[in-house]
């Protein structure tokens, strides 16, 4: 039976756009655009995996967030699960802090990006909620 990962992901969201970075090309999706988070640990809550992973991956301190939506999504070589989060609330300017490129997008240009397949959900979520 093939594990799953199980990720916390934060939409960053400040004046109707959106903060994403875009994988590394040597990571797996790579050359895709994403929204910011990663693992969570073993012994660790999926709100304390967001605080962590965004503090490491741009460097924010969340003050307030509230949950969008869950994927699960299989990719054939991994399966993953996705507590996704909305955070509408921060210190500090995000900043991507292993050298990938990052920028704010609005709802139409967010359309336009290619993601990974388990992110499709999320720009749908944003969709229908804004």
């Amino acid at each position: 039976m093939q594990k799953i990962v199980h990720v916390a992901v934060g939409v960053i969201v400040r004046e109707q756009e959106y903060f994403l970075t875009k994988r590394l090309d040597s990571a797996h999706q790579g050359g895709k655009w994403e929204f910011p988070g990663g693992k969570v640990e073993k012994d660790e809550t999926v709100a304390q995996a967001l605080h962590r992973e965004l503090q490491e991956e741009i460097a924010i301190d969340i003050l307030s967030c509230y949950p969008l939506i869950e994927i699960d999504h299989d990719y054939g070589d991994k399966k993953v699960r996705l507590d996704v989060y909305v955070v509408d609330n921060f210190q500090q300017e995000p900043v991507a802090q292993e050298g990938q490129q990052s920028g704010w997008f609005t709802l139409d240009e967010l359309i336009k990006l290619d993601f990974p397949a388990a992110n499709a959900a999320i720009v749908e979520a944003l969709k229908i909620k804004h």
